[in-house]
């Protein structure tokens, strides 16, 4: 076995051990949706529906895949229970690759791009600047050199603890406290990376201001205050969202994708919940890639999310 293989495994049982809760909800939920039952009837249909739909994949969602197992039910009149399983996963797996929901590679950045610039978003709560502390963690841990730009400055804590990050991973800030110019802030980050030639810029942003025009405004002068020291920046827009909240994960989404082009998705607290099943859901509404789960505590529990994993994980 080698080294590669290891960590594989190590991964996929972390995963396995985060997911959890969701896991046993869900499993939970399907015994008792099949109970009696030894063929796949419009009951039990309806059974799985809300299994679904109080798994927080949404109403959308599950109607996209209980059509789908209705289909194929149709074909074959006498398809029994115990294949339900399979069937749903095989769906879910297939929308989570419509949805370009892709497998992400490792903490990589592409070769032509220096400094990659991504851009965090994300209210204020779900775990934003603990991602962004445990992304540069693991872009570092890749050989990559990293740097933080601290333009959340509508809150000394955002600036303090994305402080206390940047000295767990290692990876130098630039900071000027509370009530500086975002953008400014962005600025100087930026000419610094290309100084000292940086590989990856992560700039973390406000999480919330005063309504949606303030946010929009926000981001978008900070958007071209990068594009001005670095062609194309920001290279990658990530919305972090807290998996525990459930279906007020996909109104936050609707409200960032208002405000600005996200490219990303990163899901955090999923350890912590049994709602994973949320990750499905918002995929597939936004159709917009799922690159992160958060997992756990630990500098390592931020995982590339990888759709045939995540749901092996979920179904056994």
């Amino acid at each position: 076995m080698g080294l590669f293989d290891f960590f594989s495994k190590e991964k996929k049982q972390k995963l396995e051990e985060g997911l959890s809760k969701t896991k046993e909800s869900v499993f939970s939920k399907l015994a008792r949706a099949v109970v009696g039952k030894s063929t796949v009837d419009a009951e039990v249909l309806d059974n799985l529906e809300e299994v679904l739909i109080t798994s927080d994949v949404g109403v959308e969602t599950t109607l996209k895949i209980i059509k789908r197992i209705e289909e194929k039910v149709a074909k074959n009149k006498y398809m029994g229970t115990s294949e339900l399983n399979g069937m749903l996963r095989e769906e879910i797996v297939s929308l989570l690759e419509q949805n370009n929901s892709v497998d992400g590679g490792e903490f990589d950045v592409p070769l032509a791009v220096k400094p990659y610039v991504i851009m965090v978003v994300g209210v204020n709560g779900v775990g934003k600047t603990t991602s962004i502390g445990k992304l540069a963690y693991q872009y570092k841990k890749a050989g990559k050199k990293v740097m933080l730009g601290a333009a959340d400055t509508f809150r000394a804590a955002a600036v303090d603890q994305l402080k206390i990050w940047s000295k767990r991973a290692d990876v130098p800030i630039v900071e000027q406290g509370m009530n500086a110019d975002p953008a400014a802030v962005a600025y100087d980050t930026l000419q610094s990376a290309k100084a000292k030639d940086i590989d990856v810029v992560i700039i973390d942003t406000a999480g919330r201001l005063h309504n949606k025009i303030n946010l929009m405004n926000e981001l978008t002068k900070i958007k071209k205050v990068m594009e001005k020291v670095v062609p194309g920046a920001p290279h990658e827009v990530l919305l972090v969202l807290d998996g525990s909240t459930g279906q007020n994960a996909i109104e936050q989404a609707k409200q960032f994708t208002l405000a600005t082009e996200v490219t990303a998705l990163a899901l955090t607290k999923l350890d912590g919940t049994a709602k994973g099943g949320v990750v499905i859901g918002i995929s597939d509404q936004f159709k917009i890639p799922v690159k992160y789960i958060g997992i756990g505590e630990g500098m390592e529990d931020l995982q590339v999310f990888r759709r045939k994993e995540f749901v092996d994980s979920l179904f056994g």
